[in-house]
C-alpha cells in the first residue's frame, strides 16, 4: 500500500487568488482543489495544491473563524517574519530556482551545495513566505 503524505503544510494569504497562480507558476504545484467564497471568487476558504504528490494547503488571510482566533496564526508580514518554512525536495534545484525567480521569488539564498549533501536554494514568496527547495532527501541519504 503506498504511503500518502499525511503531513501537510496549511499557509494562510492576503491576496489567496494570487498565491495559487504564483505557487503554480513559480514553484511547479497544480491545482487539486480550491472552494472559492458564493458570493466572492477573491476570498478562498480552502485550496490544495499538489507538486510531485505531496500537499500544500492554503486560504484567505484572516476570517473570524473559531480555529484564526484560537491559533492566533500570523501572516509573515504581520508578524514580521516568519517561524517556519517550507523544505520541497526535488531534483532540478538550479533550474527551478530561475524558474521561481522569474516568476516573482526572491531568492534569499543561492543554488548552493550543502556539506550534508545536496544542492539548496531558498526564496520569499509575494506575500513573504519562506520556502527552501533541495536535492538533499533526509529519507535516503546515507
Amino acid at each position: 500500500m503506498p504511503v500518502r503524505p499525511a503531513l501537510i503544510p496549511n499557509l494562510w494569504y492576503k491576496d489567496a487568488p494570487a498565491a495559487i497562480d504564483f505557487l503554480c507558476r513559480a514553484f511547479g504545484f497544480e491545482k487539486h482543489a480550491v472552494y472559492a467564497d458564493d458570493e466572492d471568487a477573491e476570498i478562498i476558504h480552502h485550496a490544495e495544491l499538489v507538486r510531485d504528490g505531496h500537499m500544500v494547503m492554503l486560504s484567505s488571510y484572516g476570517g473570524d473563524s473559531e480555529f484564526s482566533r484560537k491559533s492566533k496564526l500570523l501572516h509573515p508580514q504581520d508578524a514580521g517574519g516568519n517561524t517556519q518554512s517550507i523544505y520541497i525536495v526535488l531534483d532540478d534545484v538550479d533550474d527551478h530556482a530561475d524558474r521561481a525567480q522569474k516568476a516573482g521569488a526572491k531568492i534569499i539564498l543561492a543554488p548552493a551545495d550543502q556539506d550534508y549533501g545536496g544542492r539548496v536554494y531558498s526564496a520569499l514568496d509575494p506575500e513573504g513566505y519562506a520556502w527552501s527547495f533541495g536535492s538533499y532527501d533526509p529519507w535516503t541519504a546515507a
